[in-house]
């Protein structure tokens, strides 16, 4: 199962960092153009009134949600919640830098010392990195992501653009580093009507 869930982290944050940087039909594979009112995905355009067709998606994609879980358990829970995910691989980012449960304990209940600094500020910085490098993704959904990258290259960002990267790199960092299963006893929604 957990060789499972490994697979399922790399598929998902592969289709979520990859996605927009793909061009099909000379535009981003998924791109939802707010002040243009259009949402381009996959080689569709799909304008406001088509919004019919995203709510027997989102429709069909709950009562799927339901079936499996009836069917296969915590399936969404352990495997495809965002928040399992982005969790994963910050227990991995912290393994790898700070070693196995035991060496962390230990680590954390020593004195502070140079290498327990290093080992810390090590892992907030790569954590906050890869913050940074989802919330930069998931506006790129929003503004066409080449244009994104020459704005934060620049550091020409607009202060939309600039607030919600800066606001989901810190929810990331938050949920996933510090809350982590935390998010899901207490603030998650689904957990409470799966059982």
């Amino acid at each position: 199962f957990q060789r499972l869930r490994v697979l399922a982290v790399f598929a998902l944050l592969g289709l979520f960092y990859v996605l927009p940087w793909i061009n099909i039909a000379g535009r981003q594979s998924v791109l939802f153009d707010l002040p243009a009112r259009r949402f381009y995905v996959f080689g569709l355009v799909l304008w406001p009134q088509d919004f019919i067709f995203l709510t027997w998606l989102l429709v069909m994609a709950g009562l799927s949600l339901f079936f499996f879980t009836a069917l296969a358990g915590r399936l969404w829970c352990g495997y495809a919640c965002p928040q399992t995910v982005w969790t994963e691989v910050f227990l991995k980012l912290e393994q790898w830098i700070e070693g196995d449960r035991n060496k962390r304990i230990k680590l954390d209940r020593g004195p502070w010392t140079r290498e327990k600094i290093v080992r810390k500020g090590l892992k907030h910085a790569v954590w906050v990195l890869f913050a940074l490098w989802t919330g930069y993704t998931f506006v790129g959904f929003f503004t066409p992501i080449r244009v994104l990258a020459d704005a934060v290259l620049t550091l020409s960002t607009g202060p939309w653009e600039t607030f919600w990267i800066l606001f989901y790199a810190l929810a990331t960092w938050g949920n996933a580093g510090f809350l982590r299963e935390q998010v899901c006893m207490y603030m998650c929604p689904y957990a409470r009507f799966q059982s």
